[in-house]
C-alpha cells in the first residue's frame, strides 16, 4: 500500500511506513489449473518483505508478510484460490453436519513431510490442539473448536461449541497448518520449520533477517502448482530500497509507489493495480459510553463518519491508489454492498448539527495513539475531526506495543490500517463480541441474531445475505467510521506474473505465476 506525501523526501519514509503496517497487522491461492504451471519449470521468484519473521513454529505464525515464507513450507488444509474461494488443500474434501457442529474432513492421501514422516490424521489433530491450547496469534480463531478426533489415518472430525462462518476460511490460513508431531514442540521449529509443503527452507543458502531461500520438493502433491523451483525472499525494510533492488534484479516482483508506474512499464516491467488491499478506518469502539461518554452517542459516531471528504483524501494521500468507502468489508466479498458507501455524505455542518443535538455544541476532546503506521494519516484526521468540534491528541506507542495498545481498552477510538480478508473472518473480527477489533466487546441483540444466523447457514448465497446486513448493522449504527480502501500497484519482470485482484490478500507464492503460462 502506497500513499502520497506532500513532502517529496518523507515520501519513500511513508510508504514504507505503510507497507509496514500492512504486514503487522493484515491481511490467494490458486490450484493446479489456474496457474497452468510446468513442474519442469526452473524459474526463481524472488519478492521482498519489510520485516523479520517472528517464528515458523506452528503456534506462532503470523499473517501478513511472513506467509509467503511459511505458507510455502507448511500444507494448509483448505486453500484460497486468486478469487478468494476455498479450494481443496492438505484436506481433498470437507462436509458440515446438519446442524453446523461438526466439521469432518478427508485428508489426501500420499502426503509426506519434508522429514519424510508420513501426514495423516494425527498430525493434523495435534498440530490444531496444540495451536488451540498455546498462547499465540491464532489460540483465539479456534476458540469454537470443542474437541478435534482422528477416527481413521485419513479422516479428522472436528467438533465445535456453537456454530462458527469463519472456520473454513481459517483452515485456509495459520490455524490450518499441519506441523509434524516429531519436530514442532521442539525450539528448533522456530527457524528450521518441517512441514508437508510445496517447498522446503534451504538453511545453508538462509541468513535469519536477511534471506530466506526455498527449494521446491520433487515428491510434493501438488508440484505442477508452483511453477517456481526456488524462491528467494529478502528483507529489506525501506520501500525506496526495495524498489532499487527490484530495478536492479535483485528481486523480480514487488508492489511499487503508484508515481513509479510509469517508469517501471517504461523500464519493460508489467504492472497491475489492485484497488483494495487495505481499509483505513477509525474504530470507534467505546460504544456504550463507559471511557469516552459521547461515544455512547450514536449521533456522536454518526456526526464522525460525516467529517471526512473520502475523495479528497484518496487523492491527496494516495495518490488515487485506492477508493473512499463507509464500510469495513472487502469490496470483493459477498459482504460488501455497494448501496452502503451512500450511507454518509461529506458534511461537516450536518456533522456539527448532530453533536449539538447529542448534547455537545462544543464537541469534545478525545486522546489517540499514534502509531507508525497512522503517523501519515494523523494530521489530516486530526483536521477533519477539528473542523467539526472532536479536538484530537495524539500518544505516541512504540511500535512493540501497537497491538496491546489498541487491545486495551485505553483508548475509546483509534484510526487503523488493516488488510481486507475474507467476509466471514471479518464478520468475525470486527462485530463478534470477542472480535479482536471490538475491544470493548460490544453486542446487540440484533447483530447477535444476524451472527449467529450467518454462523449457521452452509449454503453460501443464503449466509451472504446475512453478512451483508451484519454489514448494514454496522454502518447504520456507525461502529466504525471506514475512509477509504488502499490500494496497491505491483511490479513484476519479463517472465513472471501477478495473479491477485484484491479477492484473497493472503501473502501467499500462489499470487504469482509465469507469465508465458499463467491464465
Amino acid at each position: 500500500m502506497r500513499i502520497r506525501h506532500p513532502h517529496p523526501r518523507s515520501h519513500a519514509r511513508t510508504t514504507a511506513v505503510l507497507g509496514a503496517a500492512a504486514a503487522l497487522l493484515a491481511s490467494s491461492a490458486c490450484d493446479s489449473q489456474s496457474t497452468g504451471a510446468s513442474s519442469s519449470s526452473s524459474t526463481t521468484l524472488a519478492i521482498s518483505v519489510f520485516g523479520t519473521p517472528n517464528s515458523f513454529e506452528p503456534t506462532q505464525l503470523l499473517e501478513g508478510q511472513q506467509m509467503y515464507i511459511w505458507d510455502s513450507v507448511y500444507d494448509t488444509l483448505l486453500i484460497q484460490d486468486n478469487k478468494g474461494r476455498l479450494q481443496p488443500g492438505a484436506a481433498e474434501s470437507w462436509q458440515y453436519s446438519s446442524d453446523a457442529r461438526t466439521l469432518t474432513l478427508k485428508l489426501r492421501t500420499g502426503m509426506k513431510f519434508s522429514s519424510g514422516s508420513p501426514v495423516g490424521s494425527a498430525a493434523v489433530k495435534a498440530t490444531l490442539e496444540r495451536i488451540k491450547a498455546t498462547p499465540g496469534p491464532n489460540q483465539g480463531v479456534l476458540a469454537s473448536v470443542a474437541s478435534v478426533e482422528a477416527p481413521d489415518a485419513h479422516t479428522v472430525v472436528i467438533k465445535l461449541k456453537q456454530p462458527d462462518g469463519s472456520l473454513l476460511t481459517s483452515l485456509s490460513t495459520a490455524a490450518g497448518v499441519i506441523g509434524d508431531p516429531k519436530t514442532m514442540t521442539s525450539k528448533s521449529a522456530a527457524l528450521n520449520p518441517v512441514g508437508s509443503g510445496p517447498y522446503t527452507l534451504d538453511k545453508g543458502a538462509t541468513v535469519n533477517g536477511s534471506v530466506y531461500v526455498l527449494k521446491r520438493r520433487d515428491d510434493y502433491w501438488n508440484k505442477k502448482a508452483y511453477p517456481f523451483s526456488t524462491v528467494k525472499i529478502r528483507v529489506i525494510a525501506d520501500q525506496t530500497a526495495a524498489a532499487n533492488a527490484l530495478k536492479a534484479g535483485e528481486t523480480n516482483a514487488g508492489t511499487i509507489d503508484v508515481t513509479q508506474v510509469g517508469s517501471f512499464k517504461s523500464a519493460g516491467f508489467e504492472t497491475n493495480h489492485v484497488q483494495a488491499t487495505a481499509v483505513a478506518a477509525l474504530v470507534l469502539g467505546d460504544r456504550a459510553g463507559d471511557v469516552l461518554k459521547p461515544l455512547g452517542d450514536v449521533r456522536v459516531r454518526k456526526a464522525i463518519t460525516m467529517a471526512f471528504d473520502r475523495a479528497k483524501m484518496v487523492k491527496q494521500l494516495l495518490g488515487g491508489s485506492g477508493r473512499p468507502t463507509e464500510q469495513i468489508f472487502n469490496p470483493k466479498g459477498p459482504g460488501h454492498d455497494p448501496a452502503l458507501d451512500q450511507t454518509y455524505s461529506y458534511d461537516p455542518a450536518a456533522a456539527k448539527r448532530l453533536l449539538s443535538e447529542a448534547g455537545y455544541p462544543d464537541g469534545f476532546s478525545v486522546i489517540m495513539p499514534s502509531l507508525v503506521f497512522t503517523k501519515p494519516f494523523e494530521p489530516t484526521f486530526s483536521q477533519a475531526l477539528a473542523d467539526i468540534g472532536v479536538k484530537v491528541k495524539w500518544q505516541p506507542v512504540p511500535a512493540q506495543q501497537s497491538v496491546s495498545a489498541l487491545a486495551s481498552k485505553k483508548y475509546p477510538m483509534f484510526l487503523i490500517v488493516d488488510g481486507l480478508n475474507t467476509t466471514p473472518i471479518e464478520a468475525r473480527n470486527f462485530y463478534s463480541p470477542t472480535g479482536y477489533r471490538n475491544v470493548f466487546n460490544s453486542t446487540d441483540p440484533e447483530l447477535t441474531k444476524l451472527l449467529d444466523r450467518a454462523n449457521r447457514e452452509l449454503d453460501p448465497a443464503k449466509a451472504a445475505d446475512a453478512y451483508q446486513e451484519i454489514n448494514k448493522f454496522g454502518v447504520e449504527n456507525a461502529w466504525y467510521a471506514p475512509v477509504f480502501y488502499i490500494g496497491s500497484d505491483w511490479a513484476t519482470k519479463k517472465g513472471i506474473t501477478y495473479l491477485g485482484d484484491g479477492s484473497s490478500t493472503l501473502a501467499t507464492i500462489r499470487q504469482f505465476g509465469v507469465a508465458d503460462q499463467a491464465s
